[in-house]
């Protein structure tokens, strides 16, 4: 039986550009940083209030990385949607959608990562 989820994996073409953004936009710590017994790189990332990983590996010997639309994402809690739209931007990525808020009184909103993985990013409402 399956326990809980550990970490989940992105792999990319330009590992230093994709590390600068979960590290210098997202904010997120890089946990190690390693290769694989096949000759992969991976650095692993974690969210301060989280305790899976994103594996982000580079491994040019699998072809070019090819993400279609929609095909996948991560999602993060932000506490000011606002304020990290303005940090994100001010570094070169700003939103691509939104924000907008749901019915449930949340408000996300999105932008794209390198390569074209896309980030989630949702306000939960005051309680």
């Amino acid at each position: 039986m399956i326990t809980r989820l550990l970490h989940t994996r992105y792999r990319v073409e330009d590992l230093e550009r994709t590390v600068h953004f979960y590290s210098k936009v997202l904010g997120l710590a890089e946990v190690s940083r390693h290769s694989s017994p096949r000759g992969s790189q991976l650095v692993f990332f974690k969210a301060p209030q989280s305790e899976e990983l994103i594996e982000i590996c580079s491994y040019p010997a699998s072809g070019p990385v090819v993400v279609g639309a929609d095909l996948t994402h991560l999602a993060f809690e932000v506490p000011d949607l606002e304020a990290f739209a303005k940090h994100a931007a001010a570094l070169g990525y700003p939103l691509s959608d939104g924000p907008t808020q749901t019915s449930s009184g949340s408000i996300i909103a999105f932008l794209d990562a390198p390569e074209g993985y896309e980030i989630e990013l949702i306000q939960r409402p005051v309680t």
